[in-house]
């Protein structure tokens, strides 16, 4: 089975806290009823199949004030062929934050087994701020969108003016605005179709950022969730700075891995024939890199570019390679093979560009600015929740202490973020209370949330079954693999209606070079979670 097509394809002295985007206290009371106008579809694209059909519907952008100000949300739908089969309607969500969803009945519809495809009409959006959905813009530039920024004394107060700098952009070009982009208020649009549906439940297939946004969803909507399938599931006690702090902790025991894995072809390799060879032949390398960056195919590789590339090491017959041809450059050997583009590695890259459908674009406006996913990822990792510390000192220390335990990314989870002069969110985090009889699905080896995190999900969200591939490679599970042991519990799950009685845990094959690619390739994988974040 081919995979998707990504949305995915994958940011000096005291931090004063400004008073960015001034918003109202906090409430956790969900949204009041109010009544969508039914959609009026119509086809998305003269270059797409008929079937594909899209549609605005418009939103209050403050639900606790459902006559004020609108936004529109664009949806899209591919209908169930099978009316006798029909059991209602799947929403679907590709992660992010920041990631265009309109694309995905077209990817579903192409991937879905029959008997389970028959059952849903697939229903996909671009979340509020996003895309076609009245998206937003920082006014960033390119550079400005960049947040992996590796901790060192002498350029701390530059990362620092940085983040002051992204959080003022925010707030003069959409401060009216983003207070209100956060994932409780995209589970009440989610509802908001529901009703425009005239539905009385939904399910759901949301991934990586979409966990968190379908969890958040049963908490508030207990009584109108049906099916729902969390795969690669977001902590809810770690958003959102533990979740990218969780990136530097769990790459330690990948890249451990990755030095077992290719100590053991050490022939072919050259990197080392013990996993302490092959991890002091790396950070030897890392080290040359700082002092001469490495040249090869015209980019110049420093020290910092290699850890910035952490996410490569879960898959280890991509990274073992790639240092090789790093190694054979810094020595002055011929390089037969061209280096991939480390920056696909890093987080910063991985939302460029997501933001935006482009099999959708002729039905809605023309497309947003170029930082739209930029802009809805801070909304929504400093709108979600007041954890973010407020002082730059705090930043500074946890850099410095996650430098030396966690080597290859910790003082780049750890540095400031515009998180830190954002102004406190109008509501709290969600609480995951509500028993959310849901399942998750996990990769073992998943470099964007690792399996603690999704681990984490699935006890929170109490009543929830999960599914864990072990072996499994990749950011991504049900049918981004045809081969994983996954798709069959999901898709009965998604047939039937029944969680499975117990947990289950099965066995992928494992992975070669050739399989599980999502991160090395200049051409976008067919898989909504790659260009995204989480």
């Amino acid at each position: 089975m081919k995979r998707f097509a990504p949305l995915i394809a994958a940011a000096g002295a005291i931090a004063m806290s400004l008073p960015l985007l001034s918003a109202a206290p906090a409430s956790a009371a969900p949204a009041p009823d109010h009544s969508p106008q039914k959609p009026a579809w119509a086809r998305c694209s003269p270059e797409q199949p008929a079937s594909y059909e899209c549609a605005t519907i418009k939103v209050p952008l403050d639900y606790r004030r459902p006559e004020g100000r609108k936004l529109d949300i664009a949806i899209s739908r591919i209908k169930s062929e099978n009316p006798a089969k029909r059991h209602g309607v799947m929403l679907l969500n590709p992660g992010g934050p920041g990631g265009s969803g309109l694309d995905l009945p077209l990817m579903m519809n192409e991937a879905m087994p029959k008997d389970v495809r028959d059952q849903y009409d697939l229903i996909g959006f671009d979340p509020r701020g996003v895309g076609a959905s009245s998206p937003v813009t920082c006014g960033l530039s390119d550079a400005e969108q960049a947040f992996d920024r590796p901790y060192r004394p002498e350029t701390f107060p530059s990362d620092v003016a940085w983040a002051r700098t992204v959080a003022e952009k925010c707030r003069e070009k959409s401060g009216s605005v983003l207070p209100y982009i956060t994932t409780r208020n995209t589970a009440r649009d989610m509802d908001s179709i529901r009703a425009a549906l005239g539905e009385r439940k939904i399910s759901y297939v949301g991934y990586s950022y979409g966990t968190y946004l379908g969890a958040v969803y049963t908490q508030l909507f207990p009584n109108r969730t049906d099916r729902f399938v969390l795969d690669s599931g977001v902590d809810p006690d770690r958003v959102w700075r533990g979740m990218i702090q969780v990136w530097a902790t769990e790459a330690e025991p990948a890249f451990a891995r990755w030095t077992q894995w290719t100590a053991e072809r050490a022939g072919e390799y050259q990197l080392g024939d013990t996993p302490k060879a092959v991890s002091d032949t790396f950070w030897a390398l890392v080290a040359r890199a700082d002092k001469d960056p490495i040249v090869l195919d015209g980019q110049k590789i420093t020290g910092d570019d290699i850890r910035t590339a952490r996410a490569l090491f879960f898959y280890p017959a991509q990274a073992a390679p790639v240092i090789k041809l790093l190694k054979d450059a810094a020595d002055g050997k011929p390089t037969a093979s061209a280096l991939p583009d480390l920056k696909q590695f890093s987080q910063s890259a991985r939302v460029a560009g997501a933001a935006r459908s482009t099999k959708a674009a002729s039905a809605f406006a023309a497309d947003p600015a170029p930082d739209n996913g930029t802009a809805a990822f801070w909304s929504v990792l400093c709108g979600d929740t007041g954890a973010w510390p407020r002082y730059a000192e705090q930043y500074e220390r946890d850099a410095v202490k996650d430098k030396a335990k966690y080597p290859l990314y910790g003082d780049f989870a750890s540095n400031i973020k515009p998180c830190a002069f954002w102004d406190r969110p109008v509501e709290s985090a969600t609480p995951m209370r509500t028993k959310a009889g849901v399942l998750t699905v996990q990769n073992e080896w998943d470099s964007q949330t690792p399996l603690v995190s999704g681990q984490d999900m699935h006890r929170a969200l109490k009543g929830s079954r999960m599914v864990l591939a072990m072996g499994g490679e990749g950011h991504g599970v049900y049918l981004a693999d045809a081969t994983s042991c996954a798709n069959a519990p999901v898709n009965s799950y998604l047939t039937t209606g029944r969680l499975p009685e117990r947990d289950i845990t099965c066995q992928t094959p494992p992975a070669g070079s050739e399989r599980r690619a999502p991160l090395t390739s200049p051409v976008p994988q067919r898989f909504p979670v790659g260009a995204s974040r989480f």
